[in-house]
């Protein structure tokens, strides 16, 4: 699976990139995440990608010839499945949406700046727009390094267990039950006994019904 990522501040997204799951996603070949430099596709002199509000007002706006050369010229090479941008304004990021996405190959991503990008490249270019959240960041390069994770992880060979990524919190519309690992006992905080009993059939029951009431205390709405 190929993510381009276009962004003015590359560097921003060298060390999410580098690290964990996402680097070993990639020494395995199972994804590939290219970052895209704006500037470079900037006819300004001093590599501008900014430009004033048409109609006044404060803030600069990111100018339609960069970002237009450089998503032509990568969908010159390829076919995209989807042009993400990531903006307050886009549907809130969840793991349907992010199971979704992770079946496809080429995936581009667009990382506003400053006031925003010019309306004309969401209108023309972008096929999705995705947020993260309720606020507002400097700009989009750290959401797409969120969005980019809870893709990749998703893959078939990303994950040690592949079963692992079945169980986290909201698939299946359930946070995760709770987890423990050794010793079992600390201090006199005893792991339940069902999790020591070795019945699994009991224990997936167990887990079922804590990620139930977990969701029902933390989460009511996702039961809906």
């Amino acid at each position: 699976m190929r993510f381009d990522i276009i962004t003015v501040l590359p560097g921003l997204l060298e060390s999410p990139f580098a690290h964990s799951i996402l680097q070993r996603a990639q020494k395995k070949g199972l994804s590939e995440i290219i970052v895209h430099n704006l500037r470079d596709y900037s006819l300004s002199k001093h590599k501008n990608v900014d430009d004033y509000p048409y109609g006044g007002g404060s803030g600069m706006v990111m100018s339609i010839e960069p970002f237009a050369a450089c998503i032509e010229s990568l969908m010159n090479e390829r076919h995209y499945d989807e042009v993400i941008f990531m903006t307050p304004d886009g549907k809130t990021l969840n793991q349907t949406m992010a199971n979704e996405l992770s079946g496809f190959t080429n995936i581009m991503i667009l990382c506003g700046h400053y006031k925003g990008i010019d309306q004309r490249i969401r209108d023309l270019f972008v096929t999705r727009e995705i947020s993260i959240g309720d606020y507002v960041l400097s700009g989009g390069e750290l959401p797409a390094a969120v969005l980019v994770d809870a893709i990749v992880r998703l893959l078939p060979g990303v994950l040690s267990d592949e079963t692992s990524a079945l169980s986290d919190s909201f698939q299946g519309e359930l946070l995760d039950a709770p987890v423990y690992t050794r010793p079992a006992d600390w201090r006199g905080n005893k792991v339940p006994d069902i999790l020591l009993s070795g019945n699994q059939a009991k224990i997936d029951e167990w887990r079922y019904e804590q990620a139930l009431e977990r969701t029902r205390q933390r989460r009511p709405d996702l039961l809906k």
